[in-house]
């Protein structure tokens, strides 16, 4: 029987090449060239036997691990019963059940490559592995590492219209100058008190006016007067700028009652 190297990709149940599904490789012998049907017994004319598939064209997911477990076992996380695909006469051994373990193909470091059926006394040696015993056959699979045996993708022929862009054509290359404005420097910013807003304080020719920064308010009474557009200055005809000799004799204060109270 010859040895498959390829990545399986499924493991199934058949009662014969009438119900093997499409693609999939029944084994019909032992490695001893025995019978490798595992329903037997006297008079038994029902046939069980196992049929594998590696199509490395389609590759999906890979067999990664098999597994023969006891009916009372617990089934591990991430395996899954091999499906079936038998006579409706045909019973599968419930004694023993076969699963198996399915990865992506991108994220598996190696994969069951091929399964074996030898009597249960027959020793094979690396690189197969023993899965075990059933129904007086033992199972035996070999695993190859994924990365050697997934296909390699063949390159794609460049059309006219990508081969135009490419830039190894013999061509020079063609460049695009922009031309860029020349970046504008912002003076330094000027600084306005909310008073110099108003048409009453207009700024100077250098953005400045004489009470910037100096915190008072516009009395209410002149508040009309000063927001109309044209102002008339004849409104403060009556104010008099007073010097400071007058400002000093008018509010001019000795302290001479609190002097007294401090002596007493």
């Amino acid at each position: 029987m010859e040895e498959n190297s390829k990545p399986l990709t499924s493991l199934a149940w058949t009662s014969g090449q009438p119900t093997c599904p499409k693609g999939h490789i029944i084994i019909v012998a032992t490695a001893e060239g025995a019978s490798a049907n595992f329903l037997k017994g006297f008079n038994q004319k029902s046939a069980l036997y196992l049929c594998y598939s590696s199509t490395p064209e389609t590759i999906e997911q890979v067999i990664t691990e098999v597994l023969l477990l006891s009916e009372k076992s617990a089934l591990p996380v991430g395996f899954a019963f091999i499906g079936e695909y038998v006579d409706p006469k045909v019973t599968v051994p419930k004694k023993k059940r076969l699963c198996v373990k399915l990865c992506p193909v991108n994220t598996a470091d190696s994969a069951v490559s091929d399964i074996k059926l030898t009597v249960k006394s027959k020793q094979l040696g690396a690189p197969y592995t023993r899965i075990g015993d059933m129904s007086g056959l033992a199972l035996w699979c070999k695993k190859v590492p994924v990365s050697l045996q997934t296909p390699t993708p063949k390159p794609r022929n460049l059309t006219s219209g990508i081969r135009g862009l490419s830039l190894d054509n013999g061509s020079p290359a063609q460049t695009t100058t922009i031309h860029l404005p020349a970046p504008v420097i912002d003076p330094k910013p000027i600084v306005r008190s909310p008073q110099s807003e108003h048409p009453l304080y207009e700024s100077n020719v250098y953005g400045v006016s004489a009470i910037d920064g100096i915190p008072f308010t516009i009395h209410p009474m002149f508040e009309s007067k000063i927001s109309e557009p044209t102002i008339n200055f004849s409104n403060f005809k009556d104010l008099r700028i007073k010097t400071l000799a007058e400002i000093e004799n008018e509010y001019d204060y000795g302290f001479v009652v609190e002097r007294s109270a401090c002596d007493r």
